[in-house]
């Protein structure tokens, strides 16, 4: 009894929040979410696997709406959303549509979040940092960061606000190595695998 009760109170305090937050995107069809920056920005934004994106632009250029295909690795702009024959075909590095903090386009989504946190991790370290509530809902807090100088796209350090449930991001800070706030996105209203429309990404 004793030797059961140990273990699952190493799983418990050892257990790898970034890891799982990964496990558990891969387990998703798709998600939507609205996303709030630290630079103003609010997009409703949908991904649905393996790589399609749509973002409905409230602030900036509010109307405007994004859709990437993955397959055909285009994007296709209509700045006037209700102006369905003015359109711009461009590929994802385009600087027309990376974001403030210099994303690309397929490269937005949770996953390749994590996969960069992932990596910062693996080159660094990761501490618990509490636990909050967000939106209603009861997070994680996880602090991960480089070590010798390492970072990732500029980021030395991530700070991590994980769905207790969802073990998905609500909440993301990305600070650089002397502690300047690089990004901060707020994903609020998280839903999971939605059903969305057909042509709903074309």
């Amino acid at each position: 009894m004793l030797a059961a009760t140990l273990a699952f109170f190493q799983v418990t305090v050892f257990a790898d929040p970034v890891d799982e937050a990964l496990s558990s995107f891969a387990r998703l069809g798709g998600y939507r979410v609205t996303l709030r920056s630290s630079a103003g920005e609010v997009i409703r934004y949908s991904f649905k696997k393996p790589g399609y994106i749509r973002m409905e632009f409230e602030k900036p250029h509010k109307g405007a709406v994004l859709v990437y295909d993955p397959f055909k690795k285009e994007a296709l702009l209509r700045p006037f959303g209700f102006l369905k024959s003015l359109e711009m075909r461009m590929g994802p590095q385009d600087r027309l549509i990376r974001s403030s903090s210099g994303h690309t386009v397929d490269e937005s989504d949770i996953g390749s979040l994590l996969r960069n946190v992932k990596t910062l991790k693996e080159n660094g370290s990761i501490e618990a940092a509490g636990q909050e509530k967000l939106g209603g809902r009861d997070a994680l807090v996880a602090e991960v960061r480089g070590i010798g100088g390492f970072e990732v796209d500029g980021i030395s350090r991530y700070r991590l606000w994980l769905d207790k449930t969802l073990m998905l991001p609500l909440k993301v800070e990305a600070y650089s190595r002397s502690g300047e706030l690089l990004e901060g996105v707020l994903m609020d209203d998280i839903e999971t695998d939605p059903a969305f429309p057909a042509d709903f990404f074309k």
